[in-house]
C-alpha cells in the first residue's frame, strides 16, 4: 500500500546571526513558519528490510547523501525494526532556496515511518534523531510556528496570524556553507526576546533597515555572492512587490493579508516574467500553516 504524505516548506520571517560557537556553528535567532508549498513523499513498505529511493530528475546527489534515505535508516537503526521502505519524492520546493525542502522531506519520512512501522518514538525522540541529519529537521518535527534559537534546535511556540505569501525563486541555487563561511557575514546582531514581538499582528516584511524584525542578516552576503538574487528583488520592487530573503538560500518571499491578494500578485508576476529580464525562475502562491499537516502523527 502506498502512503502519500506532505512535506511543507518553511519561511524565516526574520533571521539574525547573534554569535558563533567555538566549534564554528553559528548562533541564530529566527521566526520560522510553515507554508503550504510542499513536496509529496510517497512511502511503500517493504518486508525485506531494504531502504530504497525512487530516482528523480531533481536528484543531483548520491543516495548515500540523501536526507530521506538517511532519515529512514536512522529510524531503522534506532528502533531495530526489520521492516523496510521504498521512498519516492515529488519535488515542488526549490532546492537551494532556503525553504528547508530536504529537511522537510527527512522529517516527513521520520514521522511517516515511525507511525507506519509502529516504532512508537515520541516527538522529542524523533527530534533528537533528526538533528544530526540537518539543523532544520527538528523544526519540521516540532511542527508549528516557533521562535528559534541556538544553532536552530531550540524552539518556543509562537502564534502568528494568518498571512499568505508569494515565494519567488531566482535563477540561482545558494549553498548554505558558502554563506555562513563568508568573511563579510554579520555575526554580532543584538539579541531579541520573544516578548519583543509576541504581541505583533505581523512580522512586517514591507519595511527594512532599522526594524528589528525586518531583516535577514544573510541577505547582504547572498546578494553580493549571487547578484541575480538582487536583480530579482529589485525587479519585484518595480512591480510593487517588496520581498525578503528566507533562510540561507536564494528564494524571496512577500507577505499578503489574504490568499486573494497573493494569488493576484502571483498572476501578475507570472504574466510579466516571461517578457522581462528579471532573473526569476519560478513563482509560487501559498498560505501560512498554523501546524504541520502530520502534527498528530507523533505523540509529545
Amino acid at each position: 500500500m502506498l502512503y502519500d504524505l506532505p512535506a511543507p516548506a518553511k519561511l524565516n520571517l526574520f533571521l539574525h546571526v547573534v554569535g558563533r560557537r567555538v566549534d564554528g556553528y553559528h548562533l541564530l535567532e529566527s521566526l520560522f513558519r510553515l507554508i503550504s508549498l510542499s513536496d509529496a513523499v510517497t512511502i511503500d513498505l517493504r518486508t525485506d528490510g531494504v531502504i530504497s529511493r525512487e530516482p528523480c530528475s531533481a536528484m543531483t546527489w548520491s543516495q548515500a547523501d540523501d536526507l530521506a534515505i538517511r532519515a529512514a535508516k536512522a529510524l531503522q537503526q534506532a528502533t531495530g525494526t526489520r521492516t523496510g521502505a521504498h521512498i519516492a519524492i515529488r519535488k515542488r520546493i526549490p532546492a537551494g532556496g532556503g525553504l528547508g525542502g530536504g529537511s522537510s522531506d527527512a522529517a516527513t519520512v521520520l514521522l511517516g515511518l515511525n507511525r507506519l512501522w509502529r516504532t512508537g518514538l515520541t516527538r522529542q525522540q524523533l527530534m533528537a534523531l533528526g538533528l544530526p541529519l540537518g539543523a532544520d529537521v527538528p523544526f519540521f518535527l516540532f511542527g508549528q510556528s516557533a521562535f528559534v534559537t541556538g544553532i536552530g534546535e531550540q524552539f518556543q511556540p509562537v502564534s502568528i496570524p494568518h498571512h499568505s505569501y508569494v515565494v519567488t525563486q531566482p535563477t540561482a541555487s545558494v549553498p548554505t556553507p558558502t554563506i555562513f563561511g563568508a568573511a563579510d557575514l554579520t555575526r554580532d546582531s543584538e539579541p531579541v526576546k520573544i516578548s519583543d514581538f509576541s504581541g505583533l499582528n505581523r512580522v512586517n516584511v514591507r519595511f527594512t533597515g532599522s526594524d528589528a524584525f525586518g531583516r535577514n542578516d544573510l541577505e547582504p552576503v547572498v546578494k553580493q555572492l549571487f547578484p541575480v538574487v538582487s536583480t530579482t528583488q529589485q525587479w519585484l520592487a518595480t512591480q510593487g512587490v517588496l520581498s525578503r530573503l528566507t533562510g540561507s538560500g536564494a528564494c524571496l518571499f512577500s507577505e499578503f493579508d489574504s490568499p486573494r491578494e497573493a494569488i493576484f500578485a502571483y498572476e501578475q508576476l507570472v504574466a510579466k516574467m516571461q517578457f522581462e529580464q528579471c532573473g526569476l525562475k519560478t513563482v509560487h502562491a501559498c498560505d501560512g500553516l498554523p501546524i504541520h499537516p502530520l502534527q498528530n502523527w507523533a505523540v509529545d
